[in-house]
């Protein structure tokens, strides 16, 4: 089992809880990426990203100086939005933290897809960013099938993924899927007028208790999941189907 989650924009550097390991799969990719990024002015980054002068100018500054191989912040413990606020990696036992670099894959538009220990250094590029570099007219077409072709290596044949991640990165995988992969999505919502409404940050939140939740309980079957009831939510089996599991709040 794998489980695939999104990265965060905010992010930081922290080496004194667990211990980086090994280097990034795509180390290559990324340096082709950098040196693109290393090409534009603070202007078209500014556009690129869609972000303001301050925060357009730091990532400037990070790239301009920003060399790979001296990366020391673990991957999981780099990341500071919701999700990972929720999630609380720096919390988490021994245990969970192998279970989490057994099971947990962190998808990225910069480095392709990461372990938690993988080292990072901050950046800014999310995957939908229009940007092309080397041939490739997007981050999807330059990533291409590379992010899941990572974790069918790692998963033997009726793998399962289970997917935390956003539409913006869950696309960067499923489309590549092949037959014997099952892949399980999670829906976090409420019932408003007979139809589920998903809250982005209450989401982000589910995603974040549900990682929580798998590394507590060393989740290995997807059945498992259903008695999932963090932040209020719980399974509904009407509105969940085999490969679409429904958890409501309230």
């Amino acid at each position: 089992m794998k489980i695939i989650i999104s990265p965060a924009k905010k992010m930081e550097e922290c080496d004194d809880l667990f211990e980086a390991e090994g280097a990034p799969e795509y180390l290559e990719q990324t340096r082709l990426l950098l040196h693109r990024l290393q090409s534009m002015s603070e202007e078209e980054l500014g556009r690129l990203f869609k972000a303001n002068e301050r925060i357009t100018h730091e990532n400037f500054l990070r790239f301009s100086s920003m060399n790979p191989e001296q990366a020391r912040t673990p991957a999981l413990l780099s990341y500071v939005g919701i999700q990972y606020q929720y999630m609380a990696p720096k919390l988490f036992s021994y245990s969970q933290w192998e279970y989490a670099k057994e099971h947990l894959r962190i998808l990225s538009g910069f480095y392709g897809i990461l372990k938690p220990e993988t080292p990072v250094t901050p950046y800014r590029l999310e995957m939908q960013a229009r940007l092309s570099v080397n041939g490739a007219k997007n981050l999807y077409d330059f990533w291409g099938q590379r992010l899941y072709n990572s974790i069918r290596r790692e998963e033997p044949e009726q793998g399962v993924i289970v997917n935390l991640a956003s539409e913006e990165y869950s696309r960067a995988v499923r489309p590549y899927l092949e037959p014997g992969m099952r892949w399980v999505d999670c829906v976090f919502g409420s019932v408003k007028d007979g139809k589920i409404k998903v809250k982005a940050t209450e989401a982000k939140m589910a995603r974040g208790e549900m990682v929580r939740f798998m590394a507590e309980r060393k989740v290995s079957d997807a059945e498992e999941l259903k008695e999932f009831s963090g932040l209020g939510f719980s399974y509904d089996k009407e509105r969940s189907s085999g490969d679409c599991l429904v958890f409501l709040a309230g």
